[in-house]
This record gives structure tokens, sequence and C-alpha cells, in this order.
């Protein structure tokens, strides 16, 4: 699926087209997302316990994903996904304008170059011996005295 939570979609089909939403969940063995304000719903909720009241609960039910397109955030139009690799990560890009749709990449590229100049620091073990250690002991035993 081309379609990530986060995403702001266009439906571009059925009763809800032309309605733009974020995207809540995705479900992709089934290939569909539930989106924002789309294929609203009604469902009965029966009390459970004496304290409580039976009530109608509106929610959003999942769509195909067929029936909705991502909305480019630099361009703001409703676009096709392409695909292309930046470095060594596969990134989602507008067909439009070319812009990257994943916007945890967008972040984290640009934190990462100060972060690689500076370089690891190597750690050291002391290594003891059996000569040192019996000195440490002898030593400790003689001002315990």
């Amino acid at each position: 699926m081309n379609v990530k939570v986060n995403d702001t979609v266009l439906v571009i089909t059925g009763k809800y087209k032309g309605k733009q939403g974020k995207v809540l969940a995705t479900f992709p063995k089934a290939n569909k997302v539930a989106v924002e304000g789309v294929n609203i719903v009604h469902k009965h909720e029966k009390a459970r316990k004496a304290n409580e009241t039976s009530k109608i609960v509106t929610e959003e039910a999942p769509i195909d994903v067929s029936n909705v397109e991502v909305v480019c955030d630099k361009c703001g139009k409703a676009t096709r996904v392409g695909h292309s690799v930046v470095g060594d990560k596969k990134v989602r890009v507008c067909k439009k304008c070319g812009a990257t749709l994943d916007k945890a990449f967008v972040k984290k590229s640009k934190v990462k170059p100060a972060e690689e100049a500076e370089a690891p620091k190597k750690r050291t073990r002391k290594r003891s011996t059996k000569k040192a250690d019996e000195e440490a002991t002898t030593t400790a035993d003689e001002t315990k005295e």
C-alpha cells in the first residue's frame, strides 16, 4: 500500500467524493484505510454495568485504498505515489512535483549529517594482571594492620 497513517488523502469515488481527511488507520491485509470524517457509521453500544448508559457511537469505517489519493504537502494536489531511492532508503515521492511524501524521512535526513560528523569513541578496557592483583591485596592488608 502506498498510503500510510497520518497522510492527508482525497476521496476520489463514492458518497464522500471530494472530501479530504487524515488517515487514522491502515489495514493492509484487507487493502483498506480509515479516513477522518469519511464513511461515518453509527454503532449501538449496550450498557455493560449498572452505572453505565447505552449510547449510539459514531466512528469512521474503513474504505478501500483504491478510492483515495495521497495529497502532496508541497504542491497541495492529489497525486499518485512514486518510489525512488535516496541514499540507502526507498522513499515515496509525488508524481506531479517530485517532493518526498515521507515526513519522517525528511526530518531524519536533515539531522543525520551532523550526527555522522562526530566519530564514535573507542572503549578501552583495563586488563588486570596477577602481579597487580597481588600487590593491591598486599598493600590493602598492610594498611589494615
